[in-house]
């Protein structure tokens, strides 16, 4: 699950960051409105969600909403602003916010409010991917691997979970290295580090150590494919 933060506010951002990151969420943050369009004008198909401040540098919030839906873009918004007026939240639900978020807010209360959102996003996942032994639990964030009619448990962290994750929404099909770059890491990634190899090594060896074996193949000078019987 990706999500779009901007947020000009460096600690509350990184707080955002922080706490989204230990709920599984990729984040890319950017704290300038006129940058953000740039993620959003070329991409925003490759969010789950986003989250925009109302008062920012650039471009303000409003009327990122508003360029966004006139592209017919439906990515859930949630807006996040001091701004507690009624006409203040009108104005910021017309111009295409699904819902509106007054600071200063609370963990829980952020998380719930995009859990809400997250279920009306044209991308909702549901509760279980399942990918031919692999089966993949958002709600407990579980993987789990039947081997010989019995369902072997496999301890993932939040990176390799996401790694796997998007393997098995891409089964089959070759997935390069800097495709996972961007989709784990986004605004983030180092393109000179041997952090895919390293995770990837890391992925293997659990999967191996369950009995589930040659599950994810090197594509020489390409990239990874997962190969497992998903029909």
């Amino acid at each position: 699950m990706r999500v779009l933060l901007i947020e000009d506010e460096p600690d509350l951002g990184a707080a955002i960051q922080r706490t989204l990151t230990q709920e599984a969420y990729i984040v890319d943050w950017v704290q300038d409105g006129s940058e953000a369009w740039g993620y959003l004008e070329s991409q925003w198909t490759q969010y789950t969600l986003a989250i925009f401040d109302w008062l920012l540098p650039g471009l303000s919030g409003v009327e990122l909403c508003q360029r966004l839906r006139a592209k017919n873009s439906a990515l859930p918004i949630l807006m996040l602003t001091a701004k507690d007026r009624p006409e203040d939240t009108a104005a910021g639900l017309d111009a295409g916010a699904d819902d509106y978020l007054v600071k200063p807010f609370r963990k829980i209360e952020l998380l719930a409010r995009l859990r809400a959102l997250q279920r009306r996003s044209p991308h909702f996942q549901p509760q279980q991917l399942q990918v031919g032994q692999l089966t993949l639990d958002y709600g407990t964030h579980n993987v789990s691997i039947a081997n010989e009619g019995q369902a072997q448990s496999v301890l993932l962290t939040h990176k390799e979970f996401q790694l796997l994750e998007y393997f098995m929404q891409h089964p089959r099909q070759i997935v390069s290295r800097d495709q996972i770059l961007n989709q784990l890491w986004g605004s983030e990634a180092d393109t000179i580090s041997n952090v895919v190899a390293a995770l990837m090594r890391q992925l293997r060896r659990k999967l191996f150590d369950q009995g589930c074996n040659d599950a994810i193949e090197t594509i020489y000078g390409i990239g990874y494919r997962l190969n497992l019987d998903h029909e």
